[in-house]
């Protein structure tokens, strides 16, 4: 087991560092304190070399000149807030609206625009991890009270990575971050995720408005494109979502949490590359990457369905529909939260 320090360029005048976790079999991820970015998670290859797993750049401000949020943390809520608006506890909040009247991702100030603290690495023999920290206040990113976040990846000799957020606030507040990375796992030159095979343990999706905010309403998957109940190749779901308006996925599955089951399960046939997702909340919003913005995505590239993002969280807009779950946050309240992916190759 190993960390690396490697410089990574700069974030409005201030050095990024991109920390680099190698377990004993050589796969490696490499975490940058800019937004907790999960800059590239390289597995060996069958020839000697290593393959990506995810969509990568070398260069920071290929990450940070799209407003995709790749790869990055996400919080203090992920997802969409309908009107920027929620009440908790009996009290009435107003949040910047920074998506036409809706609140998303935390906002244009939260978790994803910042450096984050390094508050420690450690190495022991079968597995490497950093932690990470973030304090927020009202004034940042206009959520009520000071949040303290921490974020702990942990790379294992059983080829898990493992992140673990913890919250604690001076304030009630609201809570529900996830990690916005995009995975394609094929090989280097894959325009699209089409040749890969996907899996959720999921019963249902959640009915949207034209907004994409859920309307309350479960619908079942079985027989429609959002079915992965059995591996299915996602080039053949997203032929189905072709005459949508985003032409492709940007949706939320109600999964079944377990940090022992799969959540979710990716694989490329071709090559025997998989990842595993597992969550301990019950919501999974996939989005196919469908734009086609000149942004930079991957070495260069720009592709539709170049990648797919699978964020674990709780149901979005939770604020306004109580039975998708519980994100509230109290004063001398501790609240975590556990993503962790497995990958095979």
């Amino acid at each position: 087991m190993d960390i690396a320090r490697v410089p990574f360029g700069y974030f409005k005048g201030e050095p990024v560092t991109k920390y680099v976790l190698t377990n004993d079999n050589g796969v490696q991820a490499g975490i940058l304190d800019f937004a907790g970015l999960l800059q590239s998670f390289k597995v060996p290859t069958k020839d000697g070399g290593k393959a990506d797993m995810v969509l990568t750049s070398e260069n920071l401000d290929e990450f940070t000149n799209n407003g995709f949020c790749t790869n990055r943390l996400i919080g203090r809520v992920a997802g969409r807030i309908a009107h920027g608006e929620f009440k908790v506890f009996g009290k009435d909040f107003k949040l910047e609206q920074n998506e036409g009247e809706n609140t998303l991702h935390g906002g244009t100030n939260g978790f994803y625009n910042h450096i984050w603290h390094v508050d420690s690495t450690d190495v022991s023999d079968d597995r490497a991890s950093i932690t990470l920290s973030l304090t927020l206040s009202e004034k940042d990113d206009t959520f009520p009270g000071t949040i303290h976040v921490t974020a702990t990846y942990t790379l294992d000799d059983d080829d898990n990575l493992t992140l673990k957020f913890a919250a604690t606030t001076d304030s009630d507040t609201i809570f529900n971050p996830t990690n916005h990375t995009y995975w394609n796992m094929a090989h280097a030159d894959a325009k699209t995720v089409d040749d890969l095979t996907l899996q959720v343990n999921s019963k249902y999706h959640l009915a949207v408005d034209g907004g994409k905010i859920p309307t309350g309403e479960k619908v079942a998957n079985a027989g429609t494109p959002f079915d992965f109940e059995k591996l299915t190749r996602l080039g053949d779901a997203l032929k189905k979502m072709a005459s949508t308006k985003e032409n492709g996925f940007d949706d939320i599955w109600e999964v079944e949490p377990s940090l022992t089951k799969p959540v979710a399960t990716l694989e490329d046939k071709a090559s025997g590359r998989k990842m595993e997702l597992y969550s301990d909340r019950n919501g999974l919003v996939m989005y196919t990457m469908n734009s086609d913005d000149k942004a930079v995505y991957n070495h260069g590239q720009v592709h539709p369905h170049l990648g797919i993002a699978m964020e674990a969280q709780t149901l979005p807009d939770a604020p306004h529909h109580p039975e998708f779950g519980d994100i509230t946050l109290r004063p001398n309240e501790e609240k975590t939260y556990t993503i962790k992916w497995h990958v095979e190759y």
